[in-house]
């Protein structure tokens, strides 16, 4: 759907006189042979030109030479689940740019005729190809189809420069290299390891969003090897990066230090997979390293997992999460020593405990974890199992005992509602009380006022 419609824009702009084609990523894909997320056009057109042929353009970067030309209405209410950025066509004129001296944008930009003016200042050779999908013509001024085959990753021009413009490009070079299973080519990687301290300056956000596009997009271990093999890691996550080297007791974890344990766990995380998951998985043993010590009997982490809810909840606060994901990837480092006792959790404290918020995460972890560790899915096994038959009302029934009975026995409101009402429900839960009137005699005999 999407392509078509771009292949529509391209058709009227090139009616109107206008050169166009499509350009970057989709064009990447296309020859790979997968399909695009999402699809760019690159045309003589100025921007005031394209509004002018597309009247309901919405105007997102004209200053860039950059609009967006959305799907028709009832194009996008047909797709299905189709994403925000995937209902609209980005139109960009053919520019070349000048100065970055914020090491993001581009100072100014000059509009230009020329097509390989334009790619001549995007970043990646194989994100610099040009296709005309009327007659299947690649559009290839620097080598960009030669890499793809060769799956290799280079910058388009002088790595140090294509860097120095937008900083975040070393990151996105690690991204697509893990994604497609490429290399980096020698001298874009060695400019990536002499700058990568200046990815310092670009925004905490942008950092975010890349790396979570890295652990969600199914490579995630090869892209945080890259990320260490480039300098990069103990610049933008160096807790991460001080888990290398750090032991594990052999007979939990003989795969090796915490590192590689938790580059393994990314491996096993479901594809796809949901970034607070993922960024539960990454940081679920970041308190290891602070917690270190050797026992006469072992290796031991003592409130290894106290230590590193703290921590992560400073660089959930540094990158800039929402409090509402924040909260969720603090619960996945907080619970997932849990699953060790679960077989010998009451009925009350299991049911609890499967009834946290996005209990699937949690469980997806402690199979990840497992697999990356012992390989002993018993747990998991055994939880699945009490889910499946376990009847939602049963792990989360309906109160036999509220506040205002409580009230009605001559109880004063106040912090022991609460201690009340929990021992009543755990006494529920565990199939103790099973009625309303034996709940409110269990008060009575429990709790006298």
């Amino acid at each position: 759907m999407l392509k078509d419609f771009s292949i529509s824009i391209l058709q009227v702009l090139r009616q109107h006189g206008f050169q166009a084609y499509l350009v970057g990523g989709c064009v990447r894909d296309l020859l790979l042979r997968r399909e695009p997320a999402d699809y760019d056009v690159a045309t003589s057109a100025t921007p005031a030109q394209v509004m002018e042929v597309f009247p309901e353009t919405y105007a997102v970067g004209v200053q860039f030479g950059v609009v967006l030309v959305p799907l028709p209405e009832q194009d996008i209410s047909a797709g299905q689940n189709i994403s925000p950025k995937a209902q609209a066509v980005e139109v960009a004129t053919f520019r070349s740019d000048l100065g970055y001296s914020d090491g993001r944008r581009p100072d100014e930009v000059r509009f230009s005729n020329d097509p390989r003016e334009d790619v001549e200042r995007r970043d990646f050779t194989i994100n610099g190809m040009l296709l005309d999908p009327l007659t299947d013509e690649v559009l290839d001024f620097v080598g960009g189809r030669k890499d793809l085959e060769a799956g290799i990753i280079r910058t388009i021009g002088e790595p140090a420069k294509r860097f120095a413009e937008d900083k975040l490009r070393m990151l996105r070079a690690v991204r697509f290299a893990a994604r497609f299973d490429f290399e980096i080519e020698a001298e874009t990687l060695a400019a990536i390891r002499r700058q990568a301290q200046e990815i310092q300056v670009v925004s905490r956000e942008r950092v975010r969003d890349e790396l979570t596009k890295m652990l969600t997009e199914g490579h995630a271990r090869r892209a945080f090897l890259l990320l260490d093999e480039s300098g990069l890691l103990r610049e933008v996550l160096p807790e991460i990066s001080t888990m290398k080297g750090v032991q594990q007791p052999p007979e939990f974890h003989p795969e090796g230090d915490v590192f590689v344990h938790t580059l393994l766990l990314l491996e096993n995380l479901p594809r796809p997979c949901p970034p607070t998951l993922a960024w539960g998985a990454l940081l679920h043993d970041v308190g290891k390293p602070a917690t270190f010590r050797v026992a006469p009997d072992r290796i031991r982490f003592d409130d290894h997992v106290d230590v590193g809810v703290k921590i992560a909840e400073e660089i959930c606060e540094r990158l800039r999460f929402s409090a509402r994901d924040t909260e969720q990837v603090l619960a996945l480092v907080d619970n997932h020593m849990r699953f060790g006792h679960a077989t010998r959790m009451k009925e009350s404290t299991l049911k609890k405990f499967i009834r946290l918020p996005g209990f699937d995460e949690h469980l997806a972890l402690h199979r990840a974890d497992s697999l990356a560790s012992h390989g002993n899915l018993s747990t998991y096994e055994f939880i699945q199992k009490k889910i499946a038959e376990t009847p939602p009302e049963k792990i989360r029934p309906a109160p036999l005992v509220t506040g205002d009975d409580l009230i009605a026995a001559g109880h004063v409101p106040g912090p022991k509602f609460r201690e009340i009402l929990e021992a009543v429900e755990d006494a529920q839960l565990d199939g103790r009380l099973l009625e309303r009137d034996a709940a409110l005699e269990f008060v009575k005999r429990e709790f006298p006022v």
